[in-house]
């Protein structure tokens, strides 16, 4: 049964291997969507594999990808690109995400790198997401990356995440947390960068924890905690977007299944606030 876009909604958690059983041990309800990294999970049979699907049939289930690698200099990977799509037709998957980014030339580099802001890279990444969504036969999203270099750039971040969606008809994957690395590390207000982002056609939004590296430096590790200032940008994105669906990224320091829970819950309760907020305005 193919979980329609509408079931995809709430509060949801990323997939890793080591929350397969507790998962599936979970109270219905507990959790309301997965999101899983194909390329753990293409042609992964035996006990894990009968797991996976067990949980793909339990939850709607969401593809956020590693390695297309859609900013870079090498060909796309069709093989890959077919593979994800006969995962997604076999587990009934209604959407693949990527991140806005590259990660291999000749090669991988086991890294997402910043593309420069250019129109230049506009067109080049435009083509490749036609070239992506004709073989899938439907639209991605792309996440906006967090970075730390700044690349070349003859327009903002806002205006070339924009321009790649217009040229490529490609949906937004928000990533709140990224949007505050980036704010703090290249010096820009986060709210403004909201303001300027096109956000018409975000599927759903991405929420997760950082390293302090220093005061001005945070770095995407997804790691910790969701930190305060955080919670508060998932806020004001809800109140310009309303509570759209939202996951929670935990890859690294991953505390039992019962700590994810409680942000979990956070995700509801910034939903729930925004549906009561937007309710007393309207009456």
């Amino acid at each position: 049964m193919l979980h329609p876009d509408r079931a995809l909604q709430g509060a949801g958690l990323g997939l890793r291997r080591a929350l397969l059983g507790p998962l599936l041990l979970l109270e219905e309800g507990d959790v309301d969507f997965l999101e899983a990294a194909p390329e753990n999970w293409i042609g992964v049979g035996g006990r894990f594999g009968k797991q996976f699907r067990a949980l793909a049939e339990r939850y709607p289930l969401v593809l956020h990808g590693l390695s297309l690698n859609i900013g870079g200099p090498d060909p796309i990977d069709t093989q890959l690109v077919c593979a994800v799509r006969d995962l997604m037709r076999e587990i009934h998957v209604p959407l693949y995400s990527e991140h806005l980014s590259y990660c291999a030339v000749d090669g991988h580099l086991y890294d997402l790198l910043p593309i420069p802001f250019t129109e230049e890279a506009v067109h080049h990444v435009a083509g490749r997401v036609r070239q992506v969504q004709d073989i899938l036969g439907r639209s991605i999203a792309l996440e906006n990356a967090s970075y730390y270099a700044q690349p070349h750039a003859d327009l903002s971040e806002a205006q070339f995440i924009n321009a790649v969606q217009q040229e490529s008809g490609c949906d937004l994957l928000l990533d709140v947390n990224n949007i505050y690395v980036n704010a703090i590390n290249h010096r820009y207000d986060p709210y403004d960068f909201l303001d300027t982002l096109s956000l018409q056609r975000v599927r759903y939004i991405h929420i997760a924890g950082h390293y302090d590296e220093a005061p001005d430096l945070k770095v995407d590790t997804h790691g910790r905690d969701v930190i305060d200032p955080v919670w508060a940008l998932l806020g004001a994105a809800y109140r310009r977007l309303g509570p759209l669906p939202t996951l929670l990224e935990r890859d690294f320091n991953l505390p039992p299944l019962p700590v994810l829970l409680t942000e979990i819950a956070h995700i509801r309760a910034v939903q729930q606030d925004c549906q009561s907020t937007g309710a007393e305005a309207v009456a």
